[in-house]
């Protein structure tokens, strides 16, 4: 990509940065009304400087007329006769009035028109971000993520608004300022004109230097949040194992990085603001010069008025100039957040919708690569799950048993072999229809910082009652905890449930699946990292759960499913046994061999 043209790089920039454009469509009377506040800022510039000249020759003369040989000023005599005196004051006072009207209407409905775009780009890549497939997250850090959210929008928004603001703002008041200088004397102004040429030439070399720098400061600021945000997560880890001077390595590396690059940019702006200014002022050096030299018959007003308006350019041409390192950065960020908003959501080809299904499911040839890798993780799976059935699927680590377990809602889109329904291919179902069919209960339950209701309830059983969501918990022997909890249902369980022991947090999972009702339930791993106690307790639910229903079962701890109607065995994504419980003990193969080894295992346990 860096050895693409030059011109190539130049239309993608204009290319984002139109459709950035794009997103302040409906603020667009908003921002119409800010542009004309600055219009009008823009334009009392040169004419506080104008007024100057009426200043220094009411000096010689005050009492002379500011309006005097004006014709079509006859029928206004008090405005015709108005003196030097009175006038240069009262001008002032309009002018500076008329420039604060022009500040406000610019200012206000600009930030009106920015934080309705930070708004509008959140939304949009958070939104995103939930329709985005699971291999998206499995091959982007959330830190990174996040950082779009968080940082990428602000510098994206100062692009699209604060750099039009300064452009439309110092670029019109430039425009007003030589308009007025060309007025008063054209020769001279030319000498200001000359050195344009040489201001785009540095603005054009230092957007490439802003641009390139820009995206690096982005990506160190994402591996600050990914440093912070896992730090932060995984804190019991860190403190039982002693990683805090491995954590702060890592953050100190990750800050370091990003201060370096931020001074980096800081030093480009700081040596090029100075070395354009240079070339500004001589230019001014220049047109002083010949002010002095060619004097002519011009009065001492009209001089020192065309010296103010003159000096008065620097300043905006200077910040038109800055403005370029505001727009890169815009630009750097706003690729980043257009590579996401471009990435295609989940698959959804489906058509069918029903709104309850029977929950046989069937398996037929399934074999599965993840995206990227020739080794397969399935290989020629098939099997039946009758209504109401319980299957088993047990076998060491990496055996395939979670990629299946992951395939049947779809997280992953298979291409190999058949997954059906109810008789029907899971991928003619839409997506969410399918999954409000499939309850799933893992070993990483996920908890969000909210009440314990809200939690059970949470997504489309958000409608749920009271009385619904207690006798889930109580189906998953979660009530008994709940209650002896201060503020029981409605107490918040902090952020992942981190107030609540493993058995807990696994019995709201648990009563999760309840209240969903779904005839097809996933239990992927869901007590093999409990106590024996919590197991106990969790087991019970689990019998509740899984009363009427379809239930796929992933466990390591065969004492789990000893009484499923069948036991897949599945060794390097291949069944390599079948049967119940008994039928495969008496084949004294690979699952005897388990069941031996796991017996010895909780031996001790039984005895304690």
């Amino acid at each position: 990509m860096s050895d693409a043209p030059l011109a190539t790089s130049k239309d993608s920039g204009l290319k984002i940065y139109l459709r950035l454009l794009s997103y302040v469509r409906p603020y667009v009377l908003l921002f119409a009304l800010s542009i004309f506040g600055f219009l009008i800022f823009a334009a009392t510039q040169p004419m506080l400087g104008y007024i100057l000249k009426y200043f220094v020759d009411g000096l010689s003369n005050p009492e002379s007329s500011l309006f005097s040989g004006v014709p079509y000023l006859k029928d206004w005599p008090w405005l015709a006769q108005l003196k030097l005196l009175q006038a240069v004051p009262l001008l002032i006072v309009m002018i500076a009035l008329w420039q604060g009207i022009g500040s406000f209407l610019g200012n206000y409905f600009l930030a009106k028109v920015s934080l309705g775009l930070v708004h509008d780009l959140r939304l949009a890549l958070f939104n995103n971000l939930l329709t985005l497939p699971n291999r998206y997250y499995d091959t982007h850090n959330s830190g990174h993520l996040i950082s779009r959210i968080t940082y990428n929008v602000t510098m994206v928004t100062g692009a699209a608004t604060d750099a039009i603001k300064v452009v439309v703002r110092e670029g019109m008041t430039v425009i007003f300022l030589f308009a007025t200088l060309l007025m008063m004397n054209w020769k001279l102004t030319m000498v200001m004109i000359a050195i344009l040429p040489l201001i785009g030439w540095m603005v054009t070399t230092a957007s490439k230097k802003f641009r390139k720098q820009s995206k690096k400061i982005q990506v160190s600021m994402g591996d600050v949040t990914h440093v912070s945000s896992e730090a932060i997560q995984g804190y019991r880890v860190m403190r039982s194992f002693g990683g805090e001077t491995y954590e702060q390595q890592r953050f100190l590396s990750a800050s370091s990085s990003n201060r370096d690059k931020q001074l980096r940019m800081t030093k480009t702006g700081a040596i090029y603001t100075p070395m354009l200014q240079l070339v500004i002022y001589s230019a001014m050096a220049v047109l002083m010069f010949l002010v002095l030299f060619m004097r002519g018959d011009a009065s001492a007003g009209d001089l020192v008025a065309y010296i103010t308006l003159a000096g008065l350019l620097p300043k905006p041409i200077r910040q038109l100039s800055e403005v370029s390192s505001t727009v890169q950065k815009g630009l750097a960020g706003a690729e980043s957040i257009f590579e996401q908003l471009d990435e295609l959501p989940e698959l959804d080809q489906g058509t069918v919708e029903r709104e309850r299904v029977v929950g046989r499911l069937e398996v037929r040839g399934l074999s599965y690569s993840y995206p990227g890798t020739e080794k397969q993780v399935l290989n020629d799976i098939s099997f039946v799950a009758e209504p109401g059935q319980m299957v088993a699927l047990v076998g060491r680590s990496g055996s395939g048993k979670s990629t299946l377990a992951s395939l049947i809602p779809r997280f992953y889109q298979h291409e190999q072999g058949q997954i059906l329904l109810d008789d029907l291919g899971i991928e003619q179902y839409r997506l969410r229809n399918l999954r409000q069919h499939i309850a799933l209960v893992t070993q990483h339950v996920v908890l969000f910082n909210d009440t314990i209701t809200n939690n059970i309830a949470y997504g489309d059983l958000a409608d749920a009652s009271a009385e619904q969501v207690r006798q889930a918990a109580e189906e998953a022997y979660a009530a008994e905890f709940i209650d002896k909890l201060p503020e029981g249902y409605d107490t918040q369980v902090g952020e992942n449930g981190v107030l609540l022991s493993g058995g807990q947090r696994q019995r709201l999972a648990i009563a999760r699946a309840l209240l969903k009702n779904a005839p097809l339930l996933i239990l992927d791993e869901a007590t093999s990292a409990l106590d024996t106690e919590s197991e106990r307790h969790i087991q019970g639910a689990l019998d509740e759960v899984m009363k009427g229903r379809t239930t796929l079962v992933i466990a390591h701890r065969l004492s789990t499913i000893e009484k499923a109607d069948l036991i897949l065995v599945m060794d390097q994504g291949q069944i390599v046994e079948r049967g119940t419980h008994d039928q495969l003990l008496a084949l004294n193969g690979y699952y005897a061999r388990l069941h031996a080894h796991d017996f010895a295992e909780d031996a001790p346990e039984s005895k304690a």
